[in-house]
């Protein structure tokens, strides 16, 4: 009897795996784009928190501790009808108005020194911020908030009075420039005097227009023919394309430690 071995069965030849392609160059460039797009939107959101609301909170606190160093400065935030003698400041008599031309002129001081105190009535009667010699951004405007135009006058001078400060960031001094009207009271203080000027007008100027704040600001290169003060701040809002000015002149001055003008105690409605 014969046999015979029969080879095993050979398994079927499988098809060879394909290879997975991965995204191509193309698309992770594209997918890289995305990516730092937005991480760059997030850190643009950031620093316009940081801009808008951080440098607000922290430059309007630091400008209040200015003020409140200042041992003559008036600070309280009081009405007319509470202006009692047990209460509050007494009202300075309508004889202590006095007239501009007898106003006393402070020299000019140091770089970055405050030496004033700065009132709107049409601000609220809480208003009040510092005013420090100079108009740099770095040293002045960021940290002390208004500035004084060096070499312009000085409060209650014959000339022009030319102070500066933001209109948004960095405590927004200047904020609400655009509510002025003619008339409104600009109450500047001193150590030894207080200054009550009345504003006349405003107007839109591009920057290279620098004779508003010129001695004489309706007369380009006149010579000084009253005692003025002027505004500057940054127009239209979150744009430096031009300037708003706002001007005013002196109606009387008043020594200081007689009360105070009547005129910061004065409540306008507010918007």
């Amino acid at each position: 009897m014969s046999s015979s071995l029969e080879a095993p069965a050979q398994p079927e030849a499988s098809e060879p795996a394909r290879a997975t392609r991965g995204p191509g160059v193309g698309t992770r460039l594209v997918s890289l784009i995305g990516e730092l797009c937005i991480i760059a939107g997030a850190v643009v959101g950031l620093y316009v928190v940081w801009q808008l609301f951080y440098t607000d909170v922290v430059a309007d606190r630091e400008q209040a501790e200015v003020v409140d160093e200042l041992d003559w400065a008036y600070t309280g935030a009081i009405t007319a009808d509470e202006a009692e003698p047990d209460t509050g400041p007494q009202i300075l008599p309508d004889e202590l108005h006095l007239s501009p031309d007898t106003a006393p002129v402070m020299d000019e001081p140091a770089f970055t020194e405050t030496f004033a105190t700065f009132y709107v009535p049409r601000w609220g009667t809480d208003y009040v911020k510092p005013i420090s010699q100079g108009v740099t951004r770095l040293d002045v405007l960021d940290v002390l908030g208004i500035g004084h135009y060096p070499g312009t006058g000085m409060p209650g001078a014959y000339g022009n009075f030319a102070i500066s400060a933001h209109r948004t960031t960095y405590g927004k001094p200047f904020n609400r420039i655009a509510e002025l009207q003619a008339g409104d009271a600009l109450v500047v203080q001193t150590e030894d005097a207080w200054y009550v000027y009345r504003m006349t007008d405003h107007l839109i100027v591009t920057p290279e227009h620098v004779e508003v704040i010129a001695p004489n600001p309706y007369v380009i290169g006149g010579e000084a023919d009253g005692h003025y003060i002027t505004l500057t701040t940054c127009h239209p809002m979150f744009s430096a394309a031009e300037r708003y000015i706002v001007h005013g002149e002196l109606e009387y001055w008043a020594p200081t430690g007689n009360g105070v003008p009547p005129e910061i105690l004065e409540e306008i409605p507010q918007p």
